[in-house]
């Protein structure tokens, strides 16, 4: 059963499967074809995600179990629904509630999963960075001791209980016998500052709390996903969403042998493409759609009117340096700071290939300074270099990396060795330092341009998104329909997402940042009437912060959310922290941080009616809103909507975004004449016309679009031609064929169109 429509659902935080079954009549009757719920499997006590999984081998109790995820399947089926399920096969909790990591803490080496995870026993004993503080202060103040549980003895540092070896002594009291007995073991308890360079495993990012798997080894592999096969061989489910694949030793090798197990069943890939990067030829049905994201940004902005706020924000600002250069600074911070742990960690395994190469006599600095410069040039989150010959497009990538990289040092032979080791691997030494290599640029891109640079870069923070370049200019409509052409050619059933949990901002929210760029002067009469209390922030603060206040002004607010003045500032509170520059996630500076989230406050407080400017702002925002979905309902492939955006969502990044859906309002008629009305209607229309269409055959591109008529484009169906015409600020009318939305169009915005043939 292949989707026609998407809708995802983060489950957790009340939200359970029978939840989710009871919204089945009210989603099949939108036009969703399958339901796309997050990670299923047990996670960690109290998971607000679901990410963290502890027990890859049984459906999470909180949700209901694998009972309740039977009924729920039954019941989508039922309304010729499927299920679409997100797995995490990259990593799982470090955490002691994982019962495969309780093994190996209590065994060591000889556990029967301590080649599960991906540690580095060579390093000596696995590191536990979980304290408060240093193992000896704990100690000294009697907060360490010793206990006998039902699974055997354990140590007990406050309120954590770490399994001990079994021959341990449970009986041990004095500090010097607690001190031996913790010498004795297979792991060792830390202060948390040694995760940020002295960790012994491999992270997801620099997220010390989840610990890689080696699902590239057969054994591994079975075992964390012998339940999900198992659901997908009882029909129970009807498509895999696979996370963060660039984390994978081998994407590629991972991806076959899954298809080969699952046949036919739909299966895409997390995976952020930048700028003209092709998906690679894996046996997939595409992506889950963050390019789709950025082209229809891109499509939707003003190249004028974001030229001159991008001006307005470097002459503030004071900054002079170029894109590219801002991202290496941030790369480079990364580095330094959040993934430093894996920098030593590509030191080590690249010594053995330094030391043997008789012509390369060099100390660890050379090989920290070339490493560091291959990362920092890399332009991708990775490549894909396996035991297979290497793909041309991967050669010139190595090869363009290095020589920039190159140019950065004055011995360049520590660099050119390791290359060559990238590239064509000769030893085991060689080709573990590849497969360690390809893991952490994805980790640098990600760390350095999501989570640092786009909470610094901030003359539009529309394009400050996950899956797109902030300093990529907008696409007119040739070359947007040229993308969305081959994108069709190439993966027809690639998913189109203008929303998810993981986006810096829901989709109608990003609408009003575009409205900045049609109508410059009115966001920056916004900035000059900014309340005092802004005058003493510094100029980057003041753009991000009046920004985010027009994204979510006068949403409508709950009372089983924050207030407005709340959300916006904790928002503020977690972007200065991952901006990087006077306060820290690890270490947070409140005074450094009160000035800019009293500011925050005050000004969702002072413009709750907001003023003209920002109405006007607000008001072609809608429209924008409208083009987009108009845009993701009309183009080739599978469209997504993210749980409540089938109305009015305005959201800043998580956990704003994953705040609880109150799906009982949802069922109710939306006032006439809304952002929701037009939306939930468009959607409805549009759903309902792709499933009498393209369940025969997928829409499938090519998509043209016809000069001299602003943004019109035009796809071939099964039964003729669909026609769409986006007029922002205008009135939309064009195209062929009888409208499908509006039914009276010249009202609008939007116009929808089918000719039959």
């Amino acid at each position: 059963m292949l989707p026609t429509a998407t809708y995802r659902i983060q489950l957790r935080n009340g939200v359970d499967f029978d939840a989710v079954a009871r919204e089945i009549p009210r989603l099949s009757a939108l036009g969703i074809s399958h339901l796309y719920l997050s990670p299923v499997q047990t996670a960690t006590p109290g998971s607000a995600h679901g990410y963290d999984i502890t027990d890859p081998s049984e459906i999470d109790p909180v949700l209901g179990g694998r009972p309740a995820l039977g009924r729920l399947s039954q019941a989508a089926q039922a309304e010729g629904m499927g299920l679409i399920l997100d797995i995490v096969p990259n990593h799982t909790a470090f955490h002691l509630s994982n019962p495969w990591l309780q093994d190996v803490l209590r065994h060591g080496p000889a556990s029967r999963y301590a080649t599960h995870f991906d540690i580095d026993w060579s390093a000596g004993r696995l590191i536990l960075p979980f304290l408060p503080e240093p193992f000896e202060t704990m100690l000294d103040r009697g907060d360490i001791t010793t206990i006998t549980t039902p699974h055997g003895p354990a140590l007990r540092a406050r309120d954590l209980t770490i399994p001990l070896a079994p021959d341990s002594d449970a009986g041990t009291g004095t500090a010097q016998e607690l001190a031996a007995l913790h010498e004795a073991q297979h792991w060792r308890l830390t202060h948390w500052v040694l995760e940020r360079d002295g960790v012994t495993h491999r992270r997801f990012f620099n997220i010390t709390g989840l610990i890689g798997m080696r699902v590239e080894d057969p054994a591994v592999f079975d075992d964390t996903h012998a339940l999900i096969l198992d659901l997908a061989d009882k029909g129970l489910i009807h498509g895999l969403r696979i996370d963060h694949i660039d984390g994978l030793a081998d994407p590629a090798a991972y991806l076959a042998r899954l298809r080969a197990r699952i046949g036919t069943l739909p299966l895409w890939v997390e995976k952020i493409l930048t700028r003209d990067e092709a998906l690679p030829d894996w046996p997939v049905d595409g992506t889950t759609g963050y390019e789709a994201t950025r082209q229809i940004t891109r499509l939707l902005l003003s190249s004028d009117g974001l030229t001159r706020l991008t001006g307005r924000w470097r002459d503030d600002t004071g900054t002079t340096a170029p894109f590219p250069d801002l991202l290496s600074d941030a790369r480079l911070d990364i580095l330094r700071y959040e993934l430093a742990a894996e920098l030593l960690a590509l030191i080590d395994l690249a010594r053995p290939i330094r030391d043997g190469d008789p012509q390369l006599e060099t100390g660890d600095e050379s090989l920290r300074e070339a490493i560091r410069a291959l990362l920092l040039h890399f332009p991708r989150y990775r490549s894909y270099l396996d035991d297979g010959p290497p793909s041309a497009g991967d050669l010139r990538l190595i090869q363009t990396t290095a020589d920039s990289a190159a140019r950065t040092l004055r011995d360049d032979r520590t660099l050119r060795r390791l290359t060559q080791a990238l590239t064509l691997p000769a030893t085991p030494a060689e080709t573990r330092f590849r497969t360690r290599f390809q893991q952490v640029t994805g980790a640098l891109a990600a760390k350095s341009l999501e989570d640092t640079l786009m909470f610094r870069y901030s003359p539009n923070l529309a394009l400050c998104e996950v899956g797109i370049d902030p300093d990529e200019p907008p696409l007119d409509a040739a070359a947007f329909a040229a993308w969305a052409s081959d994108r069709a050619a190439r993966w027809p059933l690639s998913l189109t997402l203008t929303s998810s949990h993981d986006t810096k901002r829901a989709e109608d929210a990003r609408a009003r940042l575009i409205a900045a760029s049609h109508r410059p002067g009115d966001m920056l009469s916004l900035m000059a009437d900014l309340p005092d209390t802004f005058a003493a922030l510094p100029p980057a603060s003041r753009w991000y912060i009046a920004q985010s206040w027009l994204a979510i002004a006068a949403a409508p607010e709950r009372p089983d959310h924050p207030s407005l003045p709340e959300r916006l500032a904790r928002h503020i509170e977690k972007a200065l922290r991952e901006a990087k520059q006077v306060t820290w996630p690890t270490h947070p500076d409140p005074a450094a941080e009160a000035p800019a989230l009293a500011a925050a406050r005050h000004l969702a407080d002072t413009w709750r009616i907001p003023p003209e400017a920002a109405r006007h702002l607000i008001r072609l925002g809608e429209e924008i809103s409208l083009a987009q979905l108009a845009l993701k309902l009309f183009l080739p492939g599978i469209p997504d909507i993210y749980q409540g955006c089938e109305t009015a969502s305005f959201h800043l990044t998580d956990p704003d975004n994953r705040l609880p859906v109150d799906f009982e309002a949802l069922t109710r008629p939306q006032p006439k004449s809304t952002l929701s009305a037009a939306k939930l209607d468009l959607t409805r229309s549009l759903l309902s016309f792709r499933r009498r269409i393209a369940a025969e055959t997928p829409l499938a591109g090519p998509v043209t679009a016809h000069p001299d008529a602003g943004i019109l484009l035009s796809t071939p169906t099964a039964r003729g031609t669909l026609w769409l015409h986006i007029a922002i600020g205008a009135t939309a009318d064009k195209g062929e064929g009888p409208p499908l939305w509006p039914p009276n169009p010249g009202h609008g915005p939007v116009c929808l169109r089918h000719h039959e043939d």
